[in-house]
């Protein structure tokens, strides 16, 4: 699976063109600014209808303009084409030319894994963010886990509300609250028992990559999870205890949505220490296990989306993790001009040369 040409029209600063990417290996040379970036998050935006970078779809409209779309072209693939289009505040999806209602139906068509800096933010930035990393590996192939994560913050959102309004007026909301922790319950413990499993596996993997890499060894992650009770009647008896304490505060205090995840060795944390090279690394080699997990569970071979990452590492550790980076079918590379990216050109590879937006071909 992989794009053979993406199109793009008022997509950030992107000129509006298509552009041909049939290769395995396409490198984007360009200085910071020109739109290097822009377009490794078009092609993950035909992949997901979202944003890498978390940016809301209005900030992918070129300034001045009304709207914005994307377009991709596939080879290998179950689908030929996909297109996506922001107007008037609404996104549409299309694949084949068939409007898409949910866009879970794109997860499969052309999966990526993309590394970026600010996947930095899964070691060393909030348990939010180390949450959504987790979240988004196991949806990647487990479309039951994505409906219970919607399901429980449907019921969460709900249960909030409720809990405010009663800090509020004053209320009674305990009946309503009655009706809504079971749903909570419901929901969030396939979450907890599919995100524990996940972080004993990523530890698995994931340590043996960053000895090899870095030459540290006893690297681990591990979950923790703010219900103590692993049954449903444990958790509603939990809820039910904690719930005094959600109506003084006003919103739910425990439940998947307080879970974290810690990278830890010999029992002490490790990202409290960690150099920022390490923890660049880590997070570096998170995206490794990912797509080492992803190949075993599916057995598909993602599209990598690589952006400026081998920038920031030594010589000899960017050889070592480009020596563990997985089978993929494509990957889009970006370079600064200074950079030696002809080191890892093969005869195939489309190179382009990105200026202001424009992407064309070296003679």
């Amino acid at each position: 699976m992989l794009f053979s040409a993406l199109r793009t029209r008022s997509f950030r600063n992107l000129a509006d063109m298509e552009v041909e990417t049939q290769g395995k290996d396409v490198f984007l040379i360009g200085e910071n600014g020109q739109g290097k970036t822009n377009f490794l998050e078009a092609v993950y935006f035909c992949a997901y209808a979202s944003s890498f970078r978390g940016a809301p779809d209005h900030e992918m409209v070129r300034t001045g303009e009304a709207g914005c779309s994307a377009g991709a072209q596939f080879s290998g693939s179950l689908y030929n084409q996909v297109l996506l289009k922001f107007e008037r505040g609404r996104k549409a999806v299309y694949l084949d030319g068939k409007r898409v209602n949910d866009r879970r139906d794109l997860l499969s068509v052309v999966p990526c894994i993309v590394f970026c800096h600010e996947d930095l933010e899964f070691v060393a930035g909030s348990p939010e963010r180390r949450r959504w990393f987790f979240d988004q590996n196991q949806s990647l192939y487990d479309p039951l886990y994505l409906d219970d994560l919607r399901n429980y913050r449907q019921a969460l959102k709900t249960r909030n509300a409720l809990l405010r309004k009663a800090k509020l007026t004053g209320g009674n909301a305990r009946a309503v609250l009655d009706a809504i922790d079971p749903q909570i319950a419901r929901y969030g413990l396939p979450l907890m028992e599919k995100r524990r499993d996940t972080a004993e596996q990523f530890s698995r993997v994931f340590g043996s990559l960053y000895a090899e890499v870095a030459g540290i060894d006893h690297i681990g992650i591990r979950y923790l999870s703010s219900w103590k009770a692993g049954t449903y009647e444990g958790v509603i008896a939990g809820l039910g205890e904690r719930r005094e304490q959600d109506l003084a505060s006003g919103v739910t205090l425990a439940g998947p949505h307080r879970d974290r995840y810690i990278f830890h060795r010999e029992g002490s944390e490790f990202c409290a220490k960690a150099s920022t090279g390490q923890r660049r690394l880590l997070s570096l080699l998170l995206r490794v296990a990912q797509a080492r997990r992803f190949r075993e569970i599916t057995g598909k071979h993602p599209v990598f989306l690589l952006d400026d990452v081998l920038l920031e590492l030594d010589p000899e550790k960017r050889r070592k993790f480009l020596a563990v980076m997985p089978e993929y079918d494509q990957a889009f590379y970006t370079f600064l001009p200074e950079e030696p990216f002809e080191r890892y050109r093969k005869p195939d590879t489309l190179v382009y040369h990105v200026i202001n937006g424009c992407l064309s071909r070296p003679p």
